[in-house]
């Protein structure tokens, strides 16, 4: 119990150290690239699952060895992909190059999105502030929920009738 205490009055010593409103430190994050110079990382939404490439380049997407306005041809989805860059400040500076895979084209989409946000991270580290509060780093687990058994879909139920 003695080490306990001595421990919790170490922690109350340096709480006092750093003084009110500085609760926390910084933790600074390193850059991540593969030997090529790139930054890597997986994103996923629904059942889709995308690996992204990202280094610095004109702002070319490549999805499936196809140009984004080929693969996802709606003006809505393509600004989803956009959307980190945008945020960032960063349209036009990177090239990305994806594969995706599972799920529909809204799925594919919104995993493009996570996998480039999580990449700019790796590439660069001072945009984590900027892409955090925007919701592009954080993985949405919404997922289609599973049939039950005795049921036609997963919450349905056959029509009831008293007689």
């Amino acid at each position: 119990m003695a080490e306990q205490s001595q421990g919790f009055d170490a922690l109350q010593s340096l709480a006092g150290e750093i003084g009110p409103g500085e609760g926390h430190i910084a933790i600074l994050r390193e850059q991540k690239l593969d030997a090529l110079g790139r930054a890597y990382a997986t994103g996923k939404r629904k059942n889709a699952v995308a690996r992204v490439w990202v280094k610095p380049g004109s702002g070319k997407i490549t999805v499936n060895d196809r140009d984004q306005s080929i693969y996802f041809a709606r003006p809505v989805l393509r600004m989803m992909i956009q959307q980190p860059f945008m945020v960032a400040d960063r349209a036009d500076q990177y090239d990305v190059i994806c594969t995706v895979k599972g799920s529909g084209l809204s799925g594919q989409a919104g995993a493009v999105r996570h996998g480039i946000a999580q990449a700019l991270c790796d590439y660069e580290p001072a945009l984590r502030p900027v892409l955090k509060p925007h919701g592009f780093l954080t993985r949405d687990s919404r997922v289609v929920e599973r049939k039950k058994y005795g049921k036609p879909k997963a919450r349905r139920s056959f029509q009831f009738s008293k007689r």
